[in-house]
């Protein structure tokens, strides 16, 4: 079987810091913060009142009828998807569908449907759902919605992997074009779970952070010995996976190469994270792609700013790059988008690819006040510019185990 070359020929994104991938990127090469105090008639009863929310308005994409039937999720990935489409130029109307799939990732897939069914149920004491509840809810309604928006018959999947579900649906995605199964993939994930019985579990498993006294916009803190946990946030992001032939040929802007993929289980703990597991994801990456330790210049980080990850993922990459791991900038963008779930890791691969497309490496935010057991090049604070990058990784870890390594390459 020929193994093909995959170039990213599209972004696409909804985010806490913009809803373009220019004005993303701006936005954490600014370290500005995309968490604050919760948007939300419910925000009274949380203990914790801070998340990454989106600005984003159905209606002016969808209409009120078409907005109706979709959870915030689905509209997420509909709009990411859009943006990702136009962006790689793509005439689907002169394509081959059935050669063009969707693999979208989600934790929780349509949380707020699920939410409003329970509360017109237990609350309400309501007789009937809405007739699309279902529709609506299913973990596989966004991959579901790009699919019909624009008649592609290719594979469709969604996958859910925790924390690494965007990663291992881009990953997969990967696989489906390099050995020829599919000429063009949608892949990414979306995730709107700013809901009230989503956020009450996250506090009852006690992993959120306590909100910056000072600065409420300050209180995801990875690697920092002040760390207290992760922030709640929202959106999606997709990305065109192309054949690279084939977009040469139709002179496509080629954004980065995706050269490698690995994943892995822990199968360690449920939600305690295990470095030897996270480095042989790591090292899987870097053998699928033909990459030493020392080719890779910049790592976005899981960095959740939880007690247990921050050091794990520390000791994951030292014993993956051995001596080169001080050498390389890594750095938590999760500082400043929170921590999106299903989809944070297409948002952080769409990171990657803009890292490697503008030489800059975002920062990790609020590192004030260092952590013994945190001691690698975390870029605290700042932003770096003019920095030579070639190969670039994207680390998603999840609770249940899946681990999921991306890296993105210059495209000669």
């Amino acid at each position: 079987m020929t193994i093909r070359r995959v170039a990213v020929t599209g972004l696409g994104i909804v985010s806490p810091l913009g809803n373009t991938p220019d004005e993303f990127f701006s936005g954490l090469m600014a370290g500005k913060s995309g968490i604050g105090r919760l948007k939300a008639d419910f925000v009274d009863r949380l203990d914790t009142k801070i998340a990454a929310q989106c600005e984003f308005d159905a209606l002016a994409h969808f209409g009120k009828h078409k907005s109706s039937t979709l959870d915030r999720v689905s509209q997420f990935a509909l709009y990411a998807a859009s943006q990702a489409i136009a962006d790689a130029g793509l005439d689907l109307e002169s394509e081959d569908k059935s050669r063009i799939g969707v693999y979208l990732g989600t934790g929780m897939g349509g949380a707020a449907s699920v939410e409003e069914g329970y509360v017109r149920l237990y609350r309400d004491g309501a007789e009937r759902l809405k007739p699309f509840t279902v529709l609506m809810a299913m973990n596989n309604a966004a991959a579901s919605a790009i699919g019909l928006e624009y008649g592609l018959t290719g594979s469709n999947l969604t996958f859910s992997t925790a924390c690494s579900s965007s990663s291992v649906s881009i990953g997969e995605a990967f696989q489906q074009v390099r050995h020829g199964y599919a000429d063009v993939m949608l892949a990414g994930g979306a995730e709107a779970l700013l809901t009230f019985g989503t956020i009450k579990a996250w506090e009852a498993l006690r992993a959120l952070a306590s909100e910056d006294k000072d600065d409420p916009a300050a209180s995801c803190k990875p690697f920092a010995g002040n760390r207290t946990g992760l922030v709640l946030g929202e959106g999606a992001a997709i990305v065109v996976l192309e054949d690279m032939e084939r977009a040469k040929a139709r002179g496509a802007t080629i954004y980065a190469e995706l050269s490698g993929y690995g994943s892995g289980n822990d199968c360690s703990h449920i939600t305690q994270p295990s470095p030897e597991g996270q480095a042989r994801a790591i090292r899987a990456a870097l053998q699928c792609a033909g990459l030493k330790p020392e080719d890779i210049g910049y790592i976005n980080a899981h960095g959740t700013a939880t007690p247990l990850n921050d050091p794990a993922e520390t000791a994951a990459i030292k014993l993956a790059f051995g001596e080169h791991a001080p050498k390389i900038p890594v750095s938590s963008t999760k500082s400043m988008h929170g921590h999106i779930m299903g989809a944070t890791a297409a948002v952080e691969f769409v990171a990657c690819v803009q890292a490697l497309r503008n030489g800059a490496v975002p920062p990790t935010m609020n590192l004030n006040t260092p952590d013994p057991a945190c001691d690698l090049d975390y870029v605290p604070n700042k932003g770096r510019t003019n920095v030579p990058l070639r190969h670039v990784m994207s680390n998603s870890f999840a609770f249940g185990g899946t681990s999921g390594v991306l890296i993105a390459s210059k495209a000669d």
